[in-house]
């Protein structure tokens, strides 16, 4: 999503490193996955102009890797974009790897005037009693899409109720959860290039 009026570029669950935590495992992914999500964040960054980005937590993945030090160097070469983080789960990094990177890290939440980036919403146990709209990632939100046939598919999709909206992962290289769409909320799936809207 881009915040027009700021500049600011809003993404989640890039998951820097995880299909480099296959192949260290065992498990043949290749390394062409990453650069491309690498290569559409940059893609989205110079289209919209943006000054700044806000990851929505699950910048990296697990331990740091080839991937991250990639990572690192591209971030060199966009030096003058502020960088924000709100820490995700999977961001167990040492403090110092986020230093380093020139990455501003939230530990819970991130308030910007009349909206809260925190990184879980649907699955936190204890809601956060605040009055502002929420921008949240983690759950990888999916819409299944049916057809006339007996034939379905699933897309990502960007969830907005009343009270929060859940973005989908960035990295192409997760899974998905099926959102429980309710009368009122409004659902965009992502279609390749485009964005469709879904009637709830």
């Amino acid at each position: 999503m881009f915040w027009e009026n700021h500049k600011t570029l809003i993404v989640a669950d890039l998951h820097v490193g995880k299909t480099g935590h296959f192949r260290k495992s065992g498990i043949n992914v290749p390394q062409t996955v990453y650069k491309d999500d690498l290569q559409r964040l940059l893609a989205q960054i110079l289209f919209f102009k943006a000054e700044r980005l806000i990851i929505v937590g699950d910048l990296t993945h697990s331990a740091v890797n080839k991937e991250m030090d990639l990572f690192r160097r591209w971030r060199k070469d966009f030096s003058l974009l502020q960088v924000d983080l709100v820490r995700g789960n999977h961001d167990i990094l040492e403090e110092s790897w986020y230093t380093a990177a020139d990455i501003h890290v939230h530990d819970e939440a991130l308030v910007e005037g009349p909206f809260t980036f925190m990184h879980d919403y649907i699955e936190s146990k204890k809601k956060p009693e605040i009055d502002t709209y929420i921008f949240s990632g983690h759950v990888h939100p999916i819409v299944w899409l049916k057809g006339k046939g007996r034939q379905s598919f699933c897309l990502p999709c960007f969830y907005f109720s009343d009270q929060y909206a859940v973005l989908p992962a960035f990295s192409r290289f997760t899974g998905g959860y099926k959102v429980d769409v309710k009368k009122g909320d409004s659902v965009f799936a992502i279609t390749g290039k485009e964005i469709m809207a879904l009637t709830s």
